[in-house]
């Protein structure tokens, strides 16, 4: 238990931080009280919180001690390979996803020039709006190369397909490259999403890659424009 105190520091604070119970701008205790308050070393506690530097929830200052960063705005990170469920799960909001289409059909040729196959190799095309607080705000548009994924159906679509994909097929997913636009709303936006006035969209376009560098995934997935905001985090390297 002691050799993994530097973990229990590190949730108990990570989880304050994500609950909110830590504000933004915070100063952490300092090393000394928080090795005294937990019955340490300062070496483990710094352990700690280099740990809780490196995730991006605390900045340290030398000379005036550790602040809690803003995470608020860390809801949907751009350079994550993440499923719509565990970010539903991350976030602690209502959602569903609501299955437009799941169907085998011939790549045809915008889809094979994204993939690199060709133009008649079937691929599935899984269409999803994704509500979260009854509202309809994404729309994930899902192309999959049928012969490394040769099946799908509607009851995989409404779970997630990333979790049948590692757990069913073993699929290893390893990277994706993403670009990010605004565009303008097309007809089929407006009938699957709740846009309310917006005529435009930010749309982030998804090369997915299995660690045998692979490309099997293209996806374009649509959000509403007030609702989600892109982030990461990055700290400058010092040379």
């Amino acid at each position: 238990m002691r050799e993994n105190i530097f973990l229990q520091i590190y949730t108990e604070y990570s989880n304050r931080i994500h609950s909110g119970q830590l504000a933004p701008g915070t100063k952490l205790p300092s090393e000394s009280e928080l090795a005294e308050a937990y019955q340490t070393s300062r070496e483990t506690v710094r352990k700690a919180l280099n740990l809780l530097f490196r995730e991006g929830y605390i900045n340290k200052i030398k000379g005036r001690g550790s602040f809690v960063l803003d995470m608020t705005r860390m809801d949907f990170p751009v350079t994550g390979l993440i499923s719509f469920q565990e970010l539903t799960g991350t976030l602690g909001v209502t959602s569903r996803t609501l299955v437009e289409e799941t169907v085998l059909e011939p790549a045809g040729s915008l889809l094979a020039r994204q993939l690199h196959i060709a133009e008649e190799t079937p691929v599935w095309k899984v269409i999803r709006a994704r509500e979260i607080e009854a509202e309809r705000i994404i729309l994930d548009k899902d192309y999959f190369r049928s012969d490394i994924v040769p099946f799908l159906s509607k009851e995989i679509a409404e779970g997630s397909i990333y979790e049948y994909l590692e757990s069913e097929l073993g699929l290893k997913i390893s990277y994706a490259k993403k670009l990010i636009s605004v565009e303008p709303s097309t007809g089929e936006d407006q009938r699957l999403l709740d846009l309310k006035q917006y005529t435009h969209i930010v749309v982030v376009r998804n090369y997915v890659y299995l660690e045998n560098t692979v490309l099997f995934q293209y996806t374009e997935s649509r959000h509403r424009l007030d609702k989600f905001q892109f982030v990461d985090f990055a700290r400058r390297v010092r040379r």
